[in-house]
């Protein structure tokens, strides 16, 4: 007897995950808060130009390492795919970015029912743009091997829209403790600055390092490197460790930006000695601005609006939003198979 194939039932197919990748796998609570650890997926609606796209790879690196680095995204995928596969891995939060006529927008979103914040971005500098700036771009291997810690400044005041945003940012990376932290794993910082004059919110992404006190870049690449230094030139040892070399070589240390170590991190950075905290920016670097806040994931009550169609109005519930994607398609029933085309890889 002849089967006939009903086109219009949707079969959720869950992404295949091999052995290997099972075994790499982030745990989903904090073994010494007990805390469980929010991850994320970072992924785009609608069709983005090139630079969007490497901002949602950076953006990608920056929540490293519990996100899916590489995320396998179709066209035809929408929101309740990535939904589906989120509640088995663990995933608390979205980070959706769209282009809209006027410019390009980031979500941010609690899974599974919101709140979703609604940013529109205003300028964005990528990562390699950055490194391209600087005279000594600085970026390790192991730098993204633990998540970065999160600074809020000017957050403070009464606004309700604040206050959700403040809650948002706070817990989309993990709590830490501490007394039981260690100083080798704070090695990045995401600082977000609100500025109320203007309403804009400045993201920043710095790496951190430490420098020792009173000594100079030819010591402390002679420590670290453990490599021979070229004295041919030189009439004496001591020229080597008394000679003020190029640049910020010489340049004073402040008392403020000064720290006292409570272990050992390096060789040239051991406990109970004081070293200079260094920040430089790594990227990605964005000027945003909360747009709407939205009761549910990506749909829902209005609980803000900057453009004043706030209060108590609800919209369909579209995991795509108001705002119209270039060249998407809606159409439910030409989505039957979606969720085969969406692969989930290991999370580095």
């Amino acid at each position: 007897m002849a089967r006939f194939h009903n086109s219009k039932t949707k079969v959720f197919v869950k992404p295949i995950v091999k052995k290997q990748q099972q075994q790499q796998q982030q745990p989903n609570v904090d073994h010494i808060t007990g805390n469980k650890i929010p991850k994320s997926f970072v992924f785009s609606r609608g069709k983005l130009p090139g630079p969007l796209r490497q901002l949602q790879m950076d953006l990608r690196k920056l929540m490293l390492p519990y996100t899916a680095l590489k995320l396998k995204e179709k066209k035809r995928n929408n929101l309740k795919d990535f939904l589906n596969v989120a509640g088995p891995m663990g995933v608390t939060h979205f980070l959706i970015l769209s282009k809209t006529e006027t410019s390009p927008v980031l979500r941010v979103a609690k899974t599974p029912q919101g709140p979703t914040l609604t940013f529109k971005i205003h300028e964005y500098s990528l990562a390699v743009d950055i490194a391209q700036s600087q005279l000594r771009p600085r970026c390790p291997q192991d730098l993204f091997k633990n998540p970065p810690l999160i600074v809020l400044s000017g957050f403070a005041a009464a606004d309700e829209q604040l206050r959700l945003t403040t809650m948002m940012f706070k817990n989309i990376f993990p709590d830490i403790d501490i007394n039981t932290v260690k100083l080798s794993s704070c090695q990045r910082i995401v600082l977000l600055n609100y500025n109320k004059d203007t309403k804009l919110i400045d993201f920043r992404h710095y790496s951190i390092r430490l420098q020792p006190v009173g000594v100079s870049r030819r010591i402390r690449k002679f420590v670290q490197n453990h490599q021979v230094p070229d004295l041919r030139n030189l009439q004496d040892v001591s020229d080597f460790i008394t000679k003020a070399g190029y640049g910020s070589e010489s340049e004073a240390d402040e008392e403020a930006a000064t720290v006292t170590l409570t272990s050992d991190l390096s060789r040239v950075n051991r406990a109970s000695t004081k070293s200079a905290v260094k920040l430089q920016e790594i990227g990605p670097r964005m000027t945003l601005q909360l747009t709407k806040i939205e009761g549910g994931l990506c749909s829902g009550e209005v609980m803000f609006s900057e453009y004043g169609n706030g209060g108590n109005k609800k919209k369909p519930g579209n995991e795509e939003g108001n705002e119209k994607e270039d060249g998407e398609d809606s159409d439910d029933d030409d989505e039957a198979d979606n969720d085969e085309d969406m692969e989930e890889s290991e999370e580095d």
